[in-house]
């Protein structure tokens, strides 16, 4: 999934959350977005989402399979087809258990049950044996565990296109690292576009082929992260913002 933004602001009151004037990412970036509290990074997924709206420009998806097709997620619900993404944990059904959300959102992605089933079980390790089975609703799971289950839903269609947002918090430090392994190779295998929105810098430069430093809601760097390179860029900007 290719993705432009163009002159896309959002403020709130006199607090400009989001000013971003031209921004591409392209097929198959695995991109980390960092900043500080406040930078823009979860307001900017929402806009993508097209649950906030700007008050200017416009963010255009162009899938791969498709490059003459250009979806404005604010016009065209096209978009949903080849998105997964989780936020928060509003982006559950937590009246449901586990097992009956993934049955949800298998039957969203036009899974058959068997189909459903097998994706599940490529997620086993990453449940760590404490999602399925446990007769829990997702409300009734640890925060950890509730975003394990956001993150396999996300991830649960094959979409060209994944968003995540802060994904390592709650996680354990196993989870973390099974975590990132499974995006590299998901990324790899699939060629799909990864946004990773995290405070976490040692985790967004070990994955990310590119980093975007945000700060109040400007793209103020956009950093080639081959062989690690922007760790230490990153490091002098945020020791440098205390």
């Amino acid at each position: 999934m290719k993705i432009n933004i163009e002159n896309l602001k959002k403020s709130f009151g006199t607090n400009v959350a989001v000013d971003i004037e031209q921004f591409t990412i392209n097929h198959g970036d695995m991109l980390g977005i960092v900043g500080n509290n406040g930078a823009g990074k979860t307001t900017l997924f929402r806009m993508m989402l097209d649950l906030l709206k700007a008050d200017t420009g416009k963010v255009t998806l162009t899938p791969d399979t498709d490059d003459s097709l250009m979806i404005d997620p604010s016009q065209s619900e096209q978009w949903k087809a080849y998105t997964g993404a989780y936020i928060d944990n509003s982006f559950l059904i937590d009246f449901l258990t586990p097992e009956e959300y993934f049955e949800f959102v298998g039957h969203v992605s036009n899974m058959d049950k068997e189909q459903t089933k097998r994706r599940i079980a490529e997620f086993e390790d990453f449940f760590n044996g404490e999602i399925l089975g446990q007769k829990k609703y997702i409300r009734d799971l640890s925060a950890g565990n509730k975003q394990k289950v956001g993150i396999t839903a996300a991830l649960f269609g094959s979409p060209q296109l994944v968003i995540l947002d802060e994904p390592f918090n709650f996680l354990d430090p196993s989870s973390q690292n099974m975590l990132k392994k499974t995006l590299v190779k998901y990324n790899r295998d699939t060629n799909a576009t990864i946004l990773i929105s995290s405070h976490n810098l040692q985790h967004t430069v070990e994955i990310s082929s590119r980093v975007a430093l945000l700060e109040r809601g400007r793209i103020i760097k956009n950093l080639d992260n081959s062989e690690g390179r922007a760790a230490s860029e990153l490091d002098n900007y945020f020791s440098g913002s205390l």
